[in-house]
Formats: structure tokens, sequence, C-alpha cells
């Protein structure tokens, strides 16, 4: 049986939902690397700059990265400093994993929400556009990605908390247990 399916069926389906979006936003990446190339193509061979696609790749990087961070999240692809991490038992393991996220994930993702939706919310308001001509006229979008981005991590660190949760107590078995760390306790 998988981790996953071991979860109540709320955060079950808010975890599917994770996967699935971070698998699609993964085909952005394709997206912005072909545009790119067009990019390279029409400057250096046409002599042809446009300044749209340009920020359209910049727009495209940006989701990438801010929408994608709860999917690395997901993954565990996060960077950590793991001298003593990755030698610790599951158990011990799920417990660091908590307390990163009650002490250190939530309350930045809540700061980062409160602090930016001023500063959203106004760009919103004057429909805040490209400074340069031949712009994307929606500066504004790409703001919104700020306070997105931190409630979609909210979203997975819950998701993780419930995980970590059961880790802790037994409920389920991390898939990098092995044997000789299921004997060991916290």
């Amino acid at each position: 049986m998988s981790q996953t399916s071991q979860l109540p069926p709320l955060v079950r389906a808010l975890d599917s939902a994770s996967e699935w979006f971070g698998r699609t936003l993964a085909w952005l990446i394709i997206l912005m690397m072909l545009i790119q190339f067009a990019i390279v193509l029409l400057r250096y061979v046409f002599s042809v700059n446009s300044v749209f696609m340009q920020e359209l790749v910049m727009y495209m990087h940006a989701a990438v990265f801010m929408l994608g961070a709860a999917y690395t999240l997901r993954h565990d692809g996060h960077v950590r400093v793991d001298i003593f991490y990755r030698k610790m038992a599951p158990r011990r393991q799920a417990l660091i994993n908590l307390c990163g996220i009650v002490f250190l994930l939530m309350p930045v993702m809540i700061f980062i929400i409160a602090s930016s939706l001023g500063y959203v919310s106004n760009s919103w308001r004057i429909l805040e556009s490209s400074p340069d001509y031949g712009g994307i006229p929606a500066v504004f979008l790409l703001k919104t990605l700020i306070p997105l981005f931190a409630l979609f991590m909210i979203i997975q660190g819950a998701i993780e908390l419930v995980r970590n949760a059961y880790i802790l107590t037994g409920r389920i078995v991390p898939p990098s247990a092995d044997t000789e760390h299921l004997e060991e306790r916290v």
C-alpha cells in the first residue's frame, strides 16, 4: 500500500492535485525552451527582437519556480543541510520535518502572504503593465504569483505535516525506511 493511500481522503486528494499540478507545470519548461530558441533564432538570424517573447519567457520561468516549489517540497527536493538528517531514523526525520514545517515554513509563508497582499492588490488596482514598449500588459498577474506561491506552500506544508505526523506515530512507513531503521525508536 502506498504512503499516499494511507492519508485521510482530503489530504490524499490535495496531495494528488499537487502531484498533477507539478507534473503539468513541468511541461511549461519545454514551451519556455522553445520560445527561448525562437527568440535567439529571430534575433541572430532575422535581426528581429521581441520584448513580448522575452517577457513571456520571464513570466513562465517565474511560474515554474514559484508554483513548482510546492511540488518540490512534496518530493523532498528542497535544499537541506543534511549532515545529520540523512543518518537519522525515519521517525526522527519526521519529527525534524514537523518542527521545520510548524516553526519555519508556515510562519514564513504567512509572512509572505501578509506582506505581499498590498503590493499585489495595488498592481491589480492599476492593472500594472510592462514598462517596456511591446511588453506584456499584465505585470499584475506576475506579481500574483507571490501570494499564490505562499498559498501552495502552505497547502503542501499541511499535507507534509499530516504525512510526517503519520510517520511519527507509525501509521505509515516512509518509502526510504529499511528494516534496520524500522526497529529504531525516536
